[in-house]
């Protein structure tokens, strides 16, 4: 299990971007799956990126493909999500996640999660 500590979320208006960061807390990525996940108001927490132990696999959910990017440095301690185009409705409190080897969109499935992030898209 790695511990992980998020961070770069704020308040943006519509159309802009972000970089939020995953760091691992004094073990690396190298044998994990990382998740983000977010959560609005009243909502379910969904998965919205993940990349698997090697980095070879990257998955997304639809309502985020084409303007979100997730990459892993290679040190394999930080995991990014690039968000560009953001909307109103990315607004959220975004999570990372950490399980063994490969990315599922089940949050109950990650074994370690971060505090959470505020992104918030102003229009």
């Amino acid at each position: 299990q790695v511990p992980v500590v998020e961070s770069g979320g704020g308040l943006v208006q519509s159309g802009g971007s972000l970089r939020l960061s995953c760091a691992a807390s004094g073990r690396t990525f190298s044998t994990t799956a990382v998740g983000w996940f977010r959560q609005a108001p009243g909502m379910d927490r969904e998965f919205v990126a993940g990349i698997n132990w090697s980095g070879g696999s990257k998955s997304y959910a639809e309502s985020v493909k084409g303007r979100f990017t997730i990459s892993r440095d290679s040190a394999k301690t930080t995991v990014y999500l690039q968000m560009n185009s953001l909307k109103p409705e990315d607004t959220a409190v975004y999570y990372c996640a950490t399980r063994p080897m490969e990315v599922t969109t089940t949050p109950t499935l990650y074994r370690t999660w971060g505090q959470g992030t505020q992104v918030t898209v102003s229009s």
